[in-house]
């Protein structure tokens, strides 16, 4: 069950591998190692029925990827149905300039969509609707915008040209790109590893794969940077006490000792995270919460509004907390953007370990340190020149025209080197000649 097997076979013989819900596979063996990935079939096992000594399983159609559970009574596998969750997305429509002349928004430096695309296409799949978020698709690349000068942690530009999609309207186009500051020269980091080991997390593309990820940033970790590392599965515990980046060893050791099992008390390893946080607390520093996830709290605080509201009441520590997600078939990205956007964090889809090192090695300073806190951006649009307009993305970052002075409300943040682009389709007015 765990993928590990061995089998007494020649060179030559053919192999048939078959189970209860997958295609079946014949191989030849060619060599003393053989590797079998078998694919889901498009059935999904609903009902077990005990015949005798064995088991007689009724499945019926369904459109949903597949992927394994455990039957509880019986103690044999199954097949469960796809229980992804995603945040319904309503997208922005045209404003009418002269109702509406202001467009304020936060920005948004997240690209898990992308990642998280990806993951459906190279399956074959077409990703459900409310799973791209148009604004992280843009940004999940880095565009050569002009770097700031000076004192100023940001500099915009903007640009218009002919819509693309229609050539009555213009797209405009905002570009930010923060301070880089080179990785030697960033602040001392205090970092924490929040890692679920529920059971949900057991696999090669979810537990295994965030051992391997935060490995990797181990691997850049500073002497001055420290990191300490907690878990949870039914309960939450301190598997590792903070310890100084130049001790690797000690750091990747416990994270070996990681393994899956139990339910899923998310917001008590929230809470016990930003206790450690706390105490380890380097002022002027990068205090950081690292969270590796696939969403699914079903022990104590678990509600995307009750996660809101811790979050919002621990950020006030001035730890940051990033959001790593993890898993295929239960991902819960309705929460983890919640728990991202609400604790002054990035969050990512790690997919493999690939997007691990884009994310925490090539964009090590942009991913644990802000060098601007709360980017809103607010446009005014001419009614002489814009009769209408409509902003590309960015629906759960909309805000009040009159937040944007106000410092008290919430906004994006930005990480060192981070860009950021919005777009915007614009109708011109009758009279205006291009």
């Amino acid at each position: 069950m765990k993928g590990q097997y061995t089998i007494q076979a020649k060179k030559g013989e053919t192999l048939l591998f078959q189970y209860i819900g997958y295609k079946q596979e014949r191989r030849v063996v060619k060599s003393a190692t053989l590797d079998v990935k078998m694919k889901a079939d498009d059935v999904v096992l609903e009902e077990c029925v005990v015949v005798g000594y064995g088991h007689e399983l009724k499945a019926t159609k369904s459109v949903s990827a597949a992927y394994m559970a455990v039957c509880p009574t019986l103690g044999i596998m199954y097949d469960a149905v796809n229980t992804e969750e995603y945040g319904q997305i309503q997208e922005n429509g045209f404003k009418s300039v002269s109702d509406a002349p202001l467009s304020t928004f936060s920005i948004d430096v997240d690209a898990a969509s992308y990642s998280n695309m990806r993951r459906f296409i190279n399956k074959g799949e077409l990703p459900p609707v409310d799973a791209i978020r148009t604004e992280e698709l843009v940004n999940y690349f880095s565009y050569d915008y002009p770097k700031p000068t000076g004192s100023d942690p940001v500099k915009i530009t903007m640009e218009a040209g002919t819509c693309p999609w229609n050539a009555d309207h213009r797209l405009v186009r905002i570009g930010l790109k923060a301070k880089e500051i080179p990785t030697d020269n960033l602040p001392a980091s205090n970092l924490v590893f929040l890692i679920d080991v529920s059971g949900s997390m057991w696999g090669a593309n979810r537990l295994d794969l965030v051992k391997s990820s935060l490995k990797l940033l181990v691997n850049n970790l500073r002497d001055k940077d420290k990191v300490a590392i907690v878990t949870y599965a039914g309960s939450a515990g301190v598997k590792l006490e903070a310890t100084p980046g130049s001790d690797k060893q000690k750091i990747r050791e416990a994270i070996d000792e990681l393994t899956a099992g139990g339910s899923t008390a998310g917001g008590a390893g929230i809470l016990l995270a930003y206790k450690i946080a706390k105490k380890n607390f380097i002022s002027n520093g990068n205090n950081r919460i690292i969270l590796c996830s696939d969403g699914d709290f079903n022990v104590g605080v678990s509600s995307a509004e009750g996660l809101e509201q811790l979050i919002e009441k621990e950020r006030k520590s001035g730890v940051f907390l990033t959001v790593l997600g993890y898993g295929m078939g239960n991902y819960k990205d309705k929460k983890i953007q919640v728990l991202a956007e609400k604790g002054n964090g990035n969050h990512a889809y790690i997919d493999n370990l690939q997007e691990a090192n884009r994310v925490l090695v090539g964009e090590f300073g942009a991913t644990l340190h802000t060098v601007a806190k709360d980017v809103k951006l607010q446009v005014e649009f001419n009614p002489s020149q814009v009769q209408a307009y409509r902003l590309i993305g960015y629906e759960s970052r909309l805000l009040k025209d009159e937040d944007f002075n106000n410092d008290a409300k919430d906004a994006g943040d930005m990480g060192a080197g981070h860009t950021v682009t919005a777009f915007y389709e614009v109708i011109p007015t009758a009279c205006l000649l291009y």
